[in-house]
């Protein structure tokens, strides 16, 4: 899976594939490739809409399983293998994320995998890096492994143009520096994810980077941020997921007797 937000040229199936899954489609995005899964890439793609759809909505795990054991029986060379195991990474860390199982061996396991199969100028080489920085961070509690893991992908995605890995990129790299109190960098990359988020029509990560957005900027701009950022998870029924805590309306205190 490309990752890149934007379509091959003006091929029309990529173009739709893009439409929906850039609006949390990702079953219909799916279904769409479902013909063609007899190629590779195109059963590669298909299994990294339904693991995305996985990490978004914590729901359709059975389904994203069977369309990577599908990408897994088709592969036919090391990078269209490497892709897959990037991919079966990626599904057993939204599942150790998202606290349905603990799989954090079996995304470490796969992730390692993936990389001794990637050529070090593979296109999915970047992809890969990025997923190995979420594990670092989010598994390992390692910020100094992630961090040099986002960079890496985020050095590869301008490289190869890939604008939508790059705006997951800027988005954990300011999180981190966030983290660590360096607010002017923080808002700096929190402001170029959700710019490039516009630009290409990602609407399903609108939300999330406005949030991170608005973590950084003061009142009154942080509380309009945040508004539109609710606005846009309960427009597109309540995705992601992992910013429904984050959403939420304050609570009222009880009234008094």
């Amino acid at each position: 899976m490309s990752g890149s937000g934007t379509t091959a040229g003006d091929d029309p199936l990529q173009t739709a594939v893009w439409r929906l899954r850039s609006r949390g489609c990702w079953t219909d995005a799916a279904a769409l490739l479902t013909p063609h899964t007899a190629d590779p890439a195109a059963a590669l793609e298909r299994a990294g809409l339904l693991v995305e759809r996985c990490l978004f909505t914590g729901d359709g795990w059975a389904a994203a399983e069977d369309a990577l054991r599908t990408a897994e029986a088709v592969a036919g060379n090391d990078e269209e293998r490497g892709g897959a195991a990037s991919e079966r990474g990626r599904l057993a860390y939204a599942a150790t994320r998202l606290g349905v199982r603990d799989r954090a061996d079996e995304a470490r396991s796969a992730l390692g995998r993936a990389a001794a199969l990637l050529a070090p100028g593979s296109p999915g080489r970047p992809l890969l890096d990025f997923r190995r920085g979420l594990v670092a961070e989010h598994i390992g509690g390692s910020a100094q492994a992630a961090r040099a893991a986002y960079r890496r992908a985020h050095e590869g995605a301008a490289g190869h143009g890939d604008a939508l890995l790059l705006s997951f990129t800027w988005r954990h790299l300011a999180g981190l520096a966030l983290q660590e109190g360096e607010s002017a960098e923080a808002r700096h990359g929190f402001g170029e994810s959700l710019r490039i988020r516009v630009e290409l029509g990602y609407l399903i990560g609108t939300a999330p980077a406005l949030a991170a957005l608005a973590d950084c900027e003061p009142e009154p701009e942080a509380g309009r941020l945040r508004a539109e950022a609710g606005r846009l998870f309960r427009l597109l029924g309540g995705v992601p997921v992992s910013l429904a805590a984050r959403l939420a309306p304050p609570t009222q205190p009880e009234p008094a007797a």
